[in-house]
């Protein structure tokens, strides 16, 4: 996921295939009964009804194949992430990926180009070690699982240099995020960094010094880069003033008269990209006293609709949208069981990844394809498998309590 599209597309369907050869020779299916996996086959029936219905040939194909995504979640949960010390070695993969990435960054950024030579992006994004500017949706799914419950460790010790390499790295990591310079990834991981403020108590002095961190990285931006002030303030400020006629608006909008157009059943697999160089107009919205909605056929096309939630309604119809949703309300459900961010960080900091990874409210990369589909389906089962692992933990017991009397 973290270099190859390929490589990723290959490992998922091969790790599918096993786990459910696993499965067999085991006679293990108990994973078949959990309330997620009712909810993911939903999703993956009225996905490949929609596609037959719409007879494209290659949608109906692609809807076959999407049970193989589900499985990455229910191997990770089940088989490959039962063990402890399989998990801890994921989490410490996860925080070194994430240490060079940061490395990659500063060398573009002091030097001009990254270790292969790769410069800057035209537009002023740093890409880290990739030649493409990819290097800020990488570094948020790396930040949460890898960086941050190496920071919650640091700030409960009672060690002042623990505490301050703690801070350290935070700060570190925010800086870089701004400096790599894609907006949506910046916005995300402060979403991400408040979510964990409200959980833990011990980081909501950290996060105020973040707030400030970042207040003066982007007053210092016009000097310390010009291009990436020019992305992450002026034009970011500029499309969220004018967002209903921007790119993005735009997509949103045609998805939407899609939606409204077809409810039920939806336009199947990759209705949004065969359908979107149409002329689109819906009056559904005149039945609550709003204005009909249009849509010219230049505007608001592209592969999807760079919204998960608009891309599954697309595809399903809001049956499937529904389908979706109970999906991550069940996955966030599990993850919020017997949580303890104190004693279990990575489990929070997991959480804290499903929650913004799967924010409705945002501009995304297309939900069936790789990486994308990769890192949240691998979330959710490494969430999945951390919360059954604490929950069948003992408790702990608090040596500084008093012992009640025997009677």
């Amino acid at each position: 996921m973290f270099f190859s599209r390929a490589l990723c597309d290959i490992t998922a369907t091969v790790l599918g295939c096993a786990f459910l050869l696993y499965s067999g020779l085991t006679g293990q299916w108990q994973w078949l009964r959990k309330p997620w996996v009712l909810a993911a086959t939903v999703l993956c029936a009225l996905s490949l009804i929609s596609s037959l219905h719409m007879q494209n040939i290659g949608a109906i194909a692609q809807a076959a194949c999407l049970p193989r995504l589900f499985l990455i979640t229910a191997a990770t949960e089940s088989w490959v992430l039962t063990r402890n010390n399989r998990r801890v070695l994921l989490g410490s993969v996860f925080l070194l990926l994430a240490l060079w990435l940061i490395s990659q960054c500063w060398e573009q950024y002091f030097t001009g180009t990254n270790l292969i030579g790769a410069p800057a992006w035209h537009d002023g994004s740093l890409t880290g070690p990739f030649i493409k500017p990819r290097a800020g949706f990488t570094f948020l799914m790396l930040f949460f699982p890898g960086i941050m419950p190496v920071v919650l460790y640091a700030l409960k010790r009672r060690n002042r240099i623990a505490k301050l390499g703690g801070v350290a790295l935070l700060l570190l990591s925010v800086l870089t995020m701004v400096l790599i310079g894609q907006r949506m990834s910046t916005v995300l991981m402060m979403f991400g960094l408040f979510l964990t403020a409200l959980m833990v108590r011990q980081f909501r002095w950290p996060f105020v010094g973040v707030i400030l961190g970042m207040i003066a990285s982007l007053i210092s931006l016009p000097v310390v880069s010009p291009p990436t002030y020019a992305k992450l303030v002026i034009k970011f400020s500029d499309q969220l003033q004018h967002f209903s006629s921007s790119d993005y608006g735009q997509l949103f909008k045609k998805a939407t008269i899609m939606i409204l157009n077809h409810p039920i059943l939806g336009l199947g697999m990759d209705g949004f990209r065969h359908f979107c160089h149409l002329n689109l107009q819906s009056n559904a919205p005149a039945l609550v006293g709003l204005a009909p909605l249009e849509s010219p056929a230049p505007l608001g096309c592209n592969i999807h609709p760079h919204n998960y939630y608009l891309q599954i309604a697309t595809t399903a119809g809001l049956p499937g949208l529904f389908a979706f949703c109970a999906l991550v309300f069940f996955w966030l459900h599990a993850g919020w069981q017997r949580l303890n961010p104190i004693q279990h960080p990575r489990q929070a900091m997991l959480l804290v990844m499903c929650c913004t990874v799967l924010w409705p409210i945002t501009s995304t990369s297309a939900f069936f394809t790789f990486p994308t589909a990769g890192w949240i389906f691998l979330f959710a089962g490494w969430l999945l498998a951390e919360s059954k692992a604490n929950a069948n933990a003992p408790e702990t017991v608090n040596v500084c309590s008093t012992p009640e009397k025997q009677t």
